[in-house]
């Protein structure tokens, strides 16, 4: 990656639907240097996909937990994988520490966390659990800032 892929990169950042003819006038480069480098990032799995960075308070998901989880030894990534797949579940971590795991997950308020906690402590392999009720979201970014210096 050099100087320009970053800025390609930076550009897409502030707004994914921003058009190649843009970002190339932006960036004082052609339409077709902007296209190819894109297509290389995306190529290379530098950018992954493109998807809208959803407000989850405005549609109803008032209630962010950060839930650790215990588990079998042995038994991590096919726990993960499972409780990944809930609709709740917006990351799934391997961690450090006297967890095995965390999870952020979102819901509509306690009863629908407390059925979720329920679920996932009925699962084979899940030891225990310790939930953290997020109170006041400081700073939530999905924007990778582009921090290569050039």
């Amino acid at each position: 990656m050099d100087k320009l892929d970053y800025q390609i990169l930076q550009s897409l950042n502030t707004n994914a639907r921003k058009s190649f003819r843009n970002i190339a006038k932006e960036l004082k480069v052609s339409f077709s240097t902007i296209s190819n480098r894109v297509k290389k990032l995306e190529d290379e799995g530098i950018i992954g996909k493109y998807i809208p960075v959803i407000n989850r308070e405005k549609i109803g998901f008032d209630l962010t937990a950060l839930i650790n989880i215990k588990l079998t030894p042995g038994k991590l990534l096919e726990v993960q994988k499972k409780i990944s797949e809930d609709y709740h579940v917006s990351g799934v971590f391997d961690i450090t520490g006297d967890w095995d795991s965390l999870v952020v997950a979102h819901f509509k308020d306690r009863r629908d966390l407390n059925s979720f906690i329920k679920k996932i402590l009925l699962m084979d392999f899940i030891e225990r659990s310790n939930t953290q009720m997020v109170l006041n979201i400081v700073k939530n970014e999905k924007i990778v800032e582009i921090t290569k210096k050039y």
